[in-house]
Order: C-alpha cells, then structure tokens, then sequence
C-alpha cells in the first residue's frame, strides 16, 4: 500500500547576503561625521534577522543570501588583496573572509555586481546596467552619499535577480494552522491535484512526520528545497545535513498518488543597515587604512502556488581613514522548518531562511487564543446556602459566590495573593482563575483563599466569598 504524504511547508527563508558583517565600533576610534543623507523605505520591514554567511549562527527566524557576499569577495580579492581583519575581529567577519560563497554558484544572468570610486557617474552607470539586465530600479543607492566622497573612496554593489514558474500550477489549498497561528494560505498538492502536478516534487528523504525534506522543480534551472528536522546552528550544518540524509535514504523518493503537499506562501522584503560593520576600521595589503562608512542590503523574496522571485541588494561605501578605528508519510511544515535555493549541478544553495513565527512572512495570520466554553448561569445547576450564585468568581480552580455573611477581617490590603483581572458577561459561570461576572469586582484583590473561602479586598474593604458547588 501506498505511503501517504502530508506536507505542510512552513517555510523557512534564507535570504540574500547584501550585507557587511556586523561589529560595534572601539571607544578609542575616531568615527567619521555623523552623515545626514540616510533614508529608508516604508514598504520594507525587519522582521527577520539577517545572517551575512553560511557559516553564521542562526536564530528560529533566520535568512540569508548571497549577494553580500559578492561585494566582499570583491573587496577582498580585488581592493584589501588580503583578509579584511578588525581589532578585535568578529566572527562574522572571519566567516565572510572564508569566501565560501562565490559567483560560481550562479548563472552569469542572474546576478550584477560592479566596484569604483563613488561619484554621480558611477550611480548613473549602476542604475542604467541593472535597468538593462533586470528592468529594475535600486532601492539602496539613494541611500549613499555620492557628491562628498573622495578620489580615495569605494563604492562596491551588486544585485541578484530571479524569477522562478512550477511547470504546473499548485492546488490553492483551504487556510490551516501555523504553529500559534490560524488563517494562514497555503498551497500544495491533495487528492483533486493532476497527476502531473506531483511530478515536479521530489522526495529527498521521510523518516517521520517531524524529519524529511522535500525538492519542487521549476521550469528553470532553480531547484526549491525545504526540510523539517533538519537541524544546526548555522545554514551550512542544516544544508550538509540535508545533504547527508539524502544520499542515505533508501526508501521511496517519488511523490506518490495518495501524497500530500502543504505549503505556506511567503512574502518577505526586508532592508537593513549593517551598523556594527560601520567605521570599524581595516588595512589594505599596502598599508592604506579604510573604513565601512555604509553598508546596506534589501532581501524581497516570494513563493507561491505559481511559482517564485527573489530580488536583492548589497552596496557598501569604503572611506579612507586618518585613524584606525576597530505509515502514512506525513510531510508536515507547520512549525520551525529550513528553505534553500540552488541552481541545478552547482555546490552551494544561493538563498536560505529559517522560519518560526509565521507572522513574520506572511499577513493576515491570526493568533490562536484558548478557547473556553461558557455556560449560563441558568443552565449551571449552581448549589449554595451560603452565597449568591449570581455574583461569581473563579480562583485556584474554585468556583466561589459573594457570601451572605458578614466578615470582621483585620487584613492589611498591601499583602495579597492574587488579582481577579477577567471580566465576563454576567449571565455566564467563569471558568477561568482571576475571573468574575460583576463588573464591580473586576480588579478585585485577592487577601486569602482556601478550599472553602475567599476574602477579596475592593471598594475599600473586605469581602468574604464562599464556595459554590456545581
């Protein structure tokens, strides 16, 4: 018989690498003029931390792509012509100088990247280049100051563009949970889906529900890639991983008739400066001391029943510096869950994100709230002598009514136990603790409570309430 396949694809996405890496600035090194000419995009976010290597530490909501990357190998390789070294370094930074992430791991279409001296040329020769490749227009190079730089200046950037179609067209599928959140979209594969449509899913490997990793194929040369319990401090772990359990599994890696697929769309765009890489100051291979004065990266990345793109940017401004500066398969991805994406026959994924919180990417989720049955108090059967069973409280899991007697109390209100802070509809029984149905109680203070009474302090004095049975 058959395996069935369940997927729920939270998706997790590692966006691109625009940025520089980050570190605070020495209080012993001399900072640059405070520059006036930053703005940013309303449209963008921050709602996922950014991660500028493979080999960084991540978070439940991570991403990550390769476009920082570039320019930093192009600083390295081209212009320092040695590691970019801070005192003290960072990690990050150390990352960054492996270099592991290269433009052989992308098409020659698919990326730009260009270095000079900053001036208005050079912006104009930027913007009509990115025009002509992509038909697109930066949303960074506003952002820099290109009329005060120096002759002794660089500017560094590049731009990664992609768009990606499924060969066939996902099922829209009913909103579901994700994790602590309802109404959330998804698409995917179930019974009505063409056959066909399950053709363009690869099974990597499926150990259980909460372990397995799925491909998506595109009419391009982009290959989707997404894993659940797949886990590791940093991308590079959870890809090897992936890798790993890949080449090991040896069960079945067709997307089989009775399988299913359920997969979150995605929209992210983020833009972020990389503050703690600024003014941090490095030396050249001839001794030339500079310093990051900007650096910045967008990340926009989409996924859907159709298909996908990714936009990103990376631009940095180097200064010189006068002064150092420092059964059935169950493939579910409703929860925290890992996404790449490569180019087929190529090493290294060029994009990856790991996602927790659902709301980051995706709007109009709701929060799961507990959901409580009420009853009536008509309906309730409440039995008591002692106290009303009209006036309500819940405490400590006992339900208590305003008693008939009269307390002699000499109680200081300072000294409490609890707070009665839920307020319900006076006709129903509370079943939560701090609960009441009278409005006149609702902040109530709680001085003692037992088995059998409750003394609560409000509108100045004591009030003893019994315990009513149900």
């Amino acid at each position: 018989m058959k395996n069935k396949i369940s997927i729920i694809v939270g998706i997790v996405i590692i966006i691109i690498i625009i940025g520089l890496v980050i570190y605070s600035t020495n209080k012993d090194d001399i900072k640059p003029e405070e520059q006036k000419y930053s703005s940013s995009s309303s449209e963008f976010k921050n709602n996922m931390d950014v991660v500028l290597s493979l080999e960084d530490k991540i978070n439940e909501n991570s991403i990550w792509c390769g476009t920082f990357n570039l320019i930093w190998n192009d600083l390295k390789n081209d212009l320092t012509k040695q590691d970019i070294v801070f005192n003290p370094q960072p990690d990050i930074v150390n990352n960054l100088n492996k270099g592991t992430f290269t433009s052989n791991n992308l098409s020659e279409n698919s990326y730009y990247k260009t270095y000079g001296i900053p001036n208005i040329e050079l912006k104009e020769k930027i913007e009509k280049e990115i025009k002509d490749k992509f038909d697109e227009m930066s949303d960074i190079l506003n952002d820099f100051d290109w009329e005060n730089a120096s002759s002794e200046s660089y500017f560094l950037y590049a731009m990664l563009k992609k768009e990606f179609e499924f060969p066939k067209v996902f099922t829209e599928l009913e909103n579901g949970d994700f994790g602590n959140y309802t109404n959330v979209k998804y698409f995917g594969i179930n019974n009505t889906t063409e056959n066909e449509v399950r053709q363009q899913v690869e099974v990597l490997y499926y150990n259980n529900p909460e372990d397995f990793a799925v491909r998506l194929l595109t009419k391009e040369a982009d290959e989707v890639i997404i894993t659940k319990g797949a886990n590791g401090e940093t991308f590079g772990e959870i890809y090897e991983l992936l890798k790993q359990r890949d080449e090991q599994y040896d069960g079945n890696k067709s997307f089989s008739e009775n399988d299913t697929l359920k997969i979150p769309n995605i929209k992210i765009k983020e833009k972020e400066e990389l503050n703690e890489l600024e003014n941090k100051n490095f030396q050249f291979s001839n001794g030339d001391e500079y310093y990051i004065e900007k650096a910045l990266q967008t990340i926009e990345f989409e996924i859907d029943k159709k298909g996908g793109k990714i936009k990103s940017e990376a631009g940095m401004m180097l200064n010189k510096a006068a002064i150092i500066a420092d059964e059935p398969r169950e493939f579910l991805v409703d929860d925290t869950f890992t996404i790449f994406l490569k180019e087929k026959d190529k090493e290294l994924p060029y994009f990856a994100a790991r996602i927790s919180d659902i709301s980051k990417v995706q709007e109009d989720v709701k929060e799961k709230t507990e959901q409580v049955q009420y009853t009536k108090i008509t309906d309730a059967n409440l039995q008591s002598d002692l106290a009303s069973t009209d006036i309500l409280v819940k405490y400590n899991g006992i339900l208590y009514g305003k008693s008939y007697g009269i307390i002699d109390y000499a109680g200081d209100p300072n000294e409490y136990i609890g707070k009665i802070d839920k307020l319900i509809d006076k006709e129903y029984v509370p079943e939560l603790d701090g609960e009441t149905n009278t409005e006149e109680i609702l902040n109530a203070l709680v001085s003692e409570a037992n088995e059998e009474i409750m003394v609560l302090y409000y509108n100045g004095e004591f009030v003893m309430f019994d315990k009513i049975d149900r």
